[in-house]
C-alpha cells in the first residue's frame, strides 16, 4: 500500500468542516462507493451517522494518485446522499 499523504487544504478542511479524522480514516479503508475522475483522481464515499448534527451524512474523500503516494486532496459531508449515490448507482 502506498503511503498516504494530507495536503493543508485536506487538514484544514477537517477542523473547518467538523470532520472526524476516524471517519475519513474509515472511508479510505472501506469506502461504499468508489468514482474514479480522470486523470489520476477518485472519490472515495461512505454513509455514516454524525453524532454531532445527529443525522445520516455522506463523507467525501478526493484523493489523488501519484506513482509513489496517495495524496488526500479534500474532504467534506453532506447530508444530500441521494443527489450523490443516485448518480453513481446503475
Amino acid at each position: 500500500m502506498k503511503p498516504l499523504r494530507w495536503t493543508s487544504h485536506a487538514l484544514a478542511a477537517l477542523a473547518d468542516r467538523d470532520i472526524d479524522r476516524a471517519e475519513v480514516d474509515q472511508t479510505l479503508a472501506a469506502p461504499e462507493l468508489l468514482v474514479v475522475t480522470p486523470p489520476r483522481r477518485a472519490v472515495l464515499m461512505r454513509r455514516y451517522f454524525d453524532v454531532r448534527l445527529e443525522s445520516q451524512m455522506l463523507l467525501r474523500v478526493v484523493v489523488e494518485e501519484a506513482p509513489d503516494e496517495r495524496v488526500v486532496i479534500t474532504v467534506y459531508k453532506t447530508s444530500r446522499i441521494a443527489k450523490y449515490l443516485e448518480r453513481t448507482m446503475p
